[in-house]
């Protein structure tokens, strides 16, 4: 489960990036990279979902990776 903690925090992080850019410069990094593909529309859906699994599962995720057995 931590690899699955692990790609979440790493889209959201993507996510979070890509939002700052726009805020400040309009610039979208997802469309830069991707262009006006499908895989863009991928990329936000999955990182639509690991906002959601992160938000919903916080308690169990923080718990996990404050266990003794890591």
């Amino acid at each position: 489960m931590k690899n699955i903690d692990k790609l979440a925090l790493l889209l959201l992080i993507i996510g979070g990036i890509n939002w700052g850019l726009w805020g400040v410069f309009e610039f979208n990094l997802v469309d830069y990279v991707f262009g006006r593909m499908w895989i863009d529309r991928v990329l936000y859906f999955f990182i639509g979902v690991s906002g959601l699994y992160v938000g919903v599962a916080f308690k169990s995720v923080a718990g996990r990776w404050h266990s003794k057995g890591r």
